[in-house]
């Protein structure tokens, strides 16, 4: 009989070339940012680092799937709508946001500004849960709108509810993808972190949209305490800081704890 200890193992198998395909698609999707605005192929292959022939070949393959589309009259390109049924479909089946929704619009309504609940995504952030009220100017995003983390509120509020090893290694990453902008994003995130170690928020304006602010609090999901954040924001030309603070931030702290007890047994995992 043949021993089958004689045998030799296989190879690994190598990232088959389908699956390299499939990461790039992704990777090429998410560089549609919170604000929204059609790219080039340049601009694409600048944000994901892809050669402009690569891109060429992902943009071409993904508008005959109807993931992207071309904008009319020109070489820019947007998110269509094949995009928004596989959100659709999350947001359908995703108990988070169909319990959060309710507390986050009644925030909303309460303070009239945006509340959004977010998730990294890489060195990113990415709504999933949004919610407004009809009486502000829109800040232009949604569910799915991704932010950097290094310049807004709610990234900052996630990177401290982080265990101290886990945060310094995210920091130290978007330190070293800032470039010249090193020093001002390491002195944003210090000066976060000092607000929330004193008061439990954090609070940036017009750093990654113009006239818009955001204050935000680390919040724990589900059994597994899946760290997120949340935030409450608007556009305001000439704020007064410290009223909107003393107004909003009361508000914040209890939907936050409302929210962690209403979420509390929800399955739930990065």
């Amino acid at each position: 009989m043949t021993n089958p200890s004689n045998h030799a193992k296989a190879p690994a198998p190598e990232s088959a070339p389908v699956t390299l395909t499939l990461d790039r698609g992704l990777q090429l999707l998410r560089a549609f940012h919170a604000e929204r605005a059609p790219l080039t192929n340049g601009e694409l292959a600048n944000r994901t680092g892809m050669s402009k022939s690569a891109i060429s070949r992902l943009t071409s393959t993904l508008m005959q799937l109807g993931y992207i589309r071309r904008v009319a009259g020109g070489a820019r390109f947007e998110l269509a709508t094949g995009v928004f049924g596989i959100g659709h479909a999350y947001l359908e089946t995703n108990p988070v946001t169909r319990l959060a929704h309710p507390l986050m619009q009644q925030l909303a309504d309460q303070l009239d500004v945006s509340v959004a609940l977010a998730t990294p995504n890489g060195l990113d952030m990415l709504y999933i849960a949004h919610r407004t009220s009809s009486r502000i100017s829109t800040l232009r995003l949604g569910v799915g709108s991704l932010l950097p983390m290094c310049l807004t509120a709610i990234g900052r509020a996630w990177l401290w509810g982080l265990p101290e090893p886990e945060r310094q290694s995210y920091v130290a990453r978007l330190l070293e993808a800032a470039g010249p902008q090193r020093e001002a994003i390491r002195s944003g995130i210090e000066k976060a972190f000092d607000d929330l170690r004193e008061n439990g928020v954090c609070m940036s304006y017009g750093e990654f949209q113009r006239n818009a602010y955001g204050i935000a609090l680390p919040v724990s999901v589900g059994g597994s305490a899946t760290p997120m954040s949340l935030s409450c924001g608007a556009i305001k030309f000439h704020p007064d800081i410290d009223a909107i603070r003393q107004r909003i931030v009361p508000a914040l702290k209890q939907a936050a704890r409302d929210l962690e007890c209403v979420l509390r047994d929800v399955r739930y995992g990065p």
